[in-house]
């Protein structure tokens, strides 16, 4: 079994720009590697750069964000998932086979594999001083993170409800409209800390939230522990199985073809043995992969 974690390059803003390095192959390289992972993987948790960045920026409050930076951002999200849980409600038995249990929790299917992280809450030290959480209110947030695609709890759109009908919607064509709602195939939540029992998960259960092919009973799954996660005395983490990559990933492609069309630095990838039909064999893929999730 293997689930990679992906961290992949959306844009060509931002922290690379301050740090003088111009990626001009960064669509074709995300192309090539995702294609390659999505054949060769069960699972890919995928951590956007740009969002990363916004919250060392904005939550952590950090001006002069570095690669530790983003590497704390990054390992506070992945452990928040992996630290020790509980194996069932009320065990006081941790779970043997974390990735066992993630695949069965998010991965019904194996044409849907893209995994997305999402944390509540984050902050600086200098913040959480003067901070105080309840489950109620962190959970709505997630919750609403959730539908509107927010990958932090700044900035999120209130405005965004699920739809009155989960009927898949047809073709790639709703795409050119802006999607608001991020309709999900499975979500898994893991809550850590002080009186994590008496937390109300009923949001989280709408059907409306899912996919219509799936029961919102098999599509849902929470995770537990009363032990704290890093120095907040309760937080919430949020893996989920929806549509948060589309959007992005359609333009990731959509600009990689461009730029293979006209032939542009290919001749890179060529002298070093990479054939035209690998780049139209990663296409293919990822070209399955956004008209899937499109269709949910």
């Amino acid at each position: 079994m293997e689930i990679w974690s992906a961290f992949v390059l959306l844009s060509k803003t931002r922290f690379w720009k301050q740090l003088g390095i111009w990626v001009i192959v960064q669509n074709y390289n995300s192309i090539l590697t995702l294609s390659h992972l999505y054949r060769s993987s069960d699972a890919l948790l995928v951590h956007e750069n740009d969002a990363v960045h916004k919250i060392c920026a904005k939550l952590m409050n950090i001006k002069q964000i570095s690669f530790s930076d983003i590497n704390q951002v990054l390992a506070h999200q992945l452990g928040s998932v992996f630290q020790p849980t509980y194996s069932v409600e009320g065990s006081c038995h941790y779970r043997r086979n974390p990735l066992g249990d993630l695949m069965e929790n998010l991965v019904p299917h194996p044409e849907f594999k893209m995994l997305g992280i999402r944390n509540i809450p984050q902050m600086s030290e200098n913040s959480l001083a003067y901070s105080t959480f309840t489950w109620a209110g962190l959970l709505k947030y997630l919750r609403q993170m959730l539908i509107s695609n927010s990958k932090m709890e700044e900035g999120i759109d209130w405005h965004v409800r699920p739809p009155l009908s989960r009927l898949p919607t047809l073709g790639k064509a709703s795409l050119n409209r802006e999607l608001q709602f991020n309709t999900s195939i499975a979500n898994l939540v893991i809550l850590r800390g002080k009186d994590v029992h008496s937390a109300d998960l009923g949001g989280f259960k709408d059907p409306a939230l899912y996919t219509s092919w799936l029961k919102p009973i098999n599509a849902f799954n929470v995770w537990k522990t009363q032990r704290a996660f890093s120095k907040y005395e309760k937080s919430a983490a949020l893996v989920s199985n929806s549509q948060f990559l589309l959007k992005p990933l359609d333009t990731i492609v959509g600009k990689a073809w461009n730029m293979f069309a006209s032939k542009a630095y290919i001749h890179q990838y060529t002298k070093f043995g990479l054939e035209e039909e690998d780049f139209l064999d990663s296409f293919t893929l990822l070209e399955q992969v956004v008209a899937s999730y499109c269709n949910l």
